[in-house]
């Protein structure tokens, strides 16, 4: 964690020729601009403009300029660009000309959540779990659709060829303050996933935010294109971003249990923000992908299952989200539907513990369901009252 003081005084001393300053679009695209050190202290004190109207949904041309303003505890260096001339990122917030927030910057919408959470003594941690795929390249180096080898779940090399491309990530990822649990090869061929550690929800976003980016880069390194998408192969195993939550607050585990309920009863009417494309509900319902609004533990067929875990470890891992979603907003989100539950004081269902993918249509029918279509999600969205009371800036 760097103050804006020991921000300026290592970029003089470790030479550092560039400071990207990011920042996400409302879809959860990372983007950036990158300034000179000598302009660091302007950025710090007015911010940097940059054109909103270029941003899908910020705004049109009749008012385009917005500020980037770094947050000094997020500088990282970033491992991949030479070491001399060195490449920082920070993390920003958006503001107006006259110094006001902008309502969709999305890391603020998180903020604003968490600080909600702890009015009510509630701390929200959460950790991510990434699965990606590998496709080779061809003669000029354009993706195409061939996976990097032929492996399955766990499997070890030579089968696995994605070993050291895992390897590269982890070490990249380690040296930028982010803590890999764990990483392996998926049920698909070419499929790989990556676990981190549990954090408080900003750096868990930020975390989730900067992932892609390593990830597709140390790929690139390799020749390879690492594809995030929820169903990039028909016949395969979908990528999913399963999200761990652990809750912290005075009512223990019956506070877990309610926040739980909460996000059963709201889980609908966001799901167009953690599955956002079109793409997203083709893997839904298949290979360990949810269909049914359920809760069961160890078991990885409900919605949300509770891991065999102790002590610090103990969570709960909503499986539905996949990697297109704004990691921001997703937990944002999560954040506000959990509370309405501790504060409903909502009862956790039933659980359901038999396998949903092969039960009969006697156990399966009166279960709610996911939505079957980005339209649907969309729809619930739109009508959603939890959504229009605590992030109306997301429906605008």
């Amino acid at each position: 964690m760097y103050s804006y003081s020991e921000v300026l005084t290592y970029c003089r001393e470790e030479d550092v020729k560039f400071i990207r300053l990011a920042f996400c679009d409302l879809t959860g695209n990372q983007k950036n601009i990158a300034i000179m050190p000598e302009e660091l202290e302007r950025a710090f004190e007015h911010g940097i403009s940059f054109d909103a109207s270029a941003i899908p949904g910020f705004g049109d041309e009749s008012k385009s300029d917005l500020f980037l303003f770094p947050d000094p505890s997020t500088l990282s260096v970033l491992p991949w660009r030479p070491s001399h001339g060195r490449v920082v990122r920070m993390f920003c917030d958006i503001r107006r000309p006259d110094g006001t927030p902008f309502p969709k910057d999305s890391r603020r919408l998180l903020k604003k959540a968490v600080a909600a959470a702890a009015e009510d003594g509630v701390v929200c941690s959460f950790g991510a779990e990434f699965e990606f795929y590998l496709f080779q390249t061809d003669e000029n180096g354009k993706p195409t659709k061939i996976p990097f080898d032929d492996a399955g779940y766990m499997d070890i090399a030579p089968d696995d060829k994605g070993e050291n491309v895992r390897r590269d990530i982890c070490l990249t990822l380690e040296s930028m303050g982010i803590r890999p649990e764990s990483s392996h090869h998926e049920e698909g061929p070419g499929q790989n996933e990556i676990d981190f550690r549990y954090s408080e929800a900003l750096s868990a976003a930020d975390n989730a935010v900067t992932f892609p980016a390593v990830v597709k880069t140390i790929a690139m390194q390799n020749g390879l294109w690492a594809c995030f998408s929820p169903k990039p192969l028909v016949h395969q195993s979908g990528n999913g971003l399963h999200i761990n939550m652990s809750i912290q607050s005075p009512g223990g585990r019956a506070d877990r249990d309610a926040f739980m309920a909460g996000v059963l009863r709201h889980i609908r009417e966001i799901t167009a923000f953690l599955n956002p494309t079109e793409e997203s509900y083709r893997r839904l319902g298949e290979k360990k992908a949810p269909r049914y609004v359920t809760w069961s533990s160890q078991n990885r067929s409900p919605l949300i299952r509770v891991p065999a875990a102790k002590g610090e470890y103990e969570r709960f891992e909503l499986r539905s989200p996949d990697p297109t979603a704004n990691p921001y907003l997703a937990y944002a989100l999560l954040i506000y539907a959990g509370l309405d539950g501790v504060r409903s004081r909502l009862p956790l269902p039933a659980p359901i513990d038999g396998n949903l993918f092969t039960a009969d249509e006697s156990v399966t029918a009166g279960l709610e369901r996911l939505p079957a279509s980005l339209a649907e999600a969309q729809t619930l969205a739109g009508e959603s009252e939890l959504i229009r009371r605590h992030m109306p800036e997301i429906l605008a």
